[in-house]
């Protein structure tokens, strides 16, 4: 017994988890390769993709997916996947409108941030205690979500007073440089949610639990808690996600963001996210999110037949997906 646990060394999963996220990489070039073809093609094929007003709608198209997205970063990363979060979008959107009615516009925000808090954490101690898998159980607690949402509306749209109507719809007008609130909150939350990753212990903690979750448990984290934290985290980017659709509506309903969470963790493994765990990037997932609104925009300014769309972004996953596996592959035969 005591050969087989001084043959385990805690060093590499504390110092692999920072490098692995750290390291530039092809993954790194490729992204950004793909996206500035996507965008030079666009510019010499139409006139009006460089503009300023559909610069500002790009942005603004991509701030619920991208909310949903950076969240979702964070799960795959430590080896996880949350599939309820855009059940968790809806409740806490309905939770958001409610509260708004009853207590004021700012109030109501900060409820359903909470309010996704909380139903993140419940979903990642759910999966932690029973130990299934995330996938499903994820999914068997997204039903759950939506069947509390049409209870909790009876299955009816629940709208904002009248006079509250300009306040709450805060997240969707303009609100510095033509940004709209929507677009500067997905803005922020990546920019936080980056350097959490990416520059903070908690961060690497991800890592090392996503590339090796018995060695990470091995070196002293406490793999659970880690597993619970992100769970809750995308809780509430799904909240927030939810408040910006909800603000754009003026109201909120049972079927909100229904299947926007599989949109979402496309954007993460188009950026290269490799959903073994352990390797990944806020950063990359944002070009990922702008690669798929970028391509939905050049098929309306083209006019192109947009069931074609769908086929397109098939294909970008299954190519991300088989570059991860084949790096992967790759990268154990170096090893060897």
């Amino acid at each position: 017994m005591t050969t087989q646990l001084t043959t385990v060394d805690p060093a590499p999963a504390r110092a692999t988890a920072p490098r692995r996220g750290r390291r530039i990489n092809f993954k790194d070039f490729g992204i950004l390769g793909g996206l500035l073809a996507i965008v030079v093609f666009l510019s010499l094929a139409t006139n009006t993709f460089l503009t300023g007003q559909n610069i500002v709608n790009l942005l603004d198209q991509a701030a619920v997916i991208g909310l949903l997205a950076v969240g979702a970063t964070l799960c795959i990363v430590s080896g996880v996947f949350d599939l309820s979060a855009s059940a968790t979008l809806a409740v806490s959107a309905i939770a958001g409108v409610f509260l708004t009615q009853k207590l004021g516009v700012v109030p109501g925000f900060i409820g359903a941030l909470l309010v996704g808090a909380a139903l993140g954490t419940v979903t990642g101690t759910m999966i932690v205690i029973t130990k299934v898998n995330s996938f499903i159980g994820s999914l068997a607690m997204s039903i759950i979500y939506r069947g509390l949402a049409i209870v909790l509306t009876g299955g009816m749209i629940l709208a904002v007073a009248p006079d509250q109507l300009e306040a709450f719809r805060f997240w969707a007008l303009p609100a510095v440089g033509g940004l709209t609130g929507g677009t500067l909150l997905f803005i922020i939350v990546a920019i936080v949610l980056g350097f959490v990753l990416w520059g903070t212990t908690y961060g690497r903690r991800i890592y090392a639990v996503g590339g090796n979750e018995e060695a990470a448990r091995l070196s002293g984290v406490r793999t659970p808690l880690i597993h619970i934290s992100v769970f809750a985290i995308n809780g509430v980017c799904a909240a927030a996600a939810g408040m910006v659709l909800a603000s754009r509506a003026g109201s909120a309903q049972p079927s909100l963001g229904t299947g926007m969470e599989l949109t979402a963790i496309a954007a993460v493994v188009i950026g290269g996210t490799s959903i073994l765990g352990g390797a990944g990037a806020v950063w990359r997932t944002v070009v990922g999110v702008i690669i798929l609104t970028v391509i939905g925009n050049g098929f309306n300014l083209l006019h192109w037949d947009t069931t074609y769309q769908q086929v397109v972004t098939g294909v970008l996953i299954f190519v991300a997906v088989a570059a991860d596996a084949w790096l992967s592959r790759s990268s154990r035969r170096g090893r060897a």
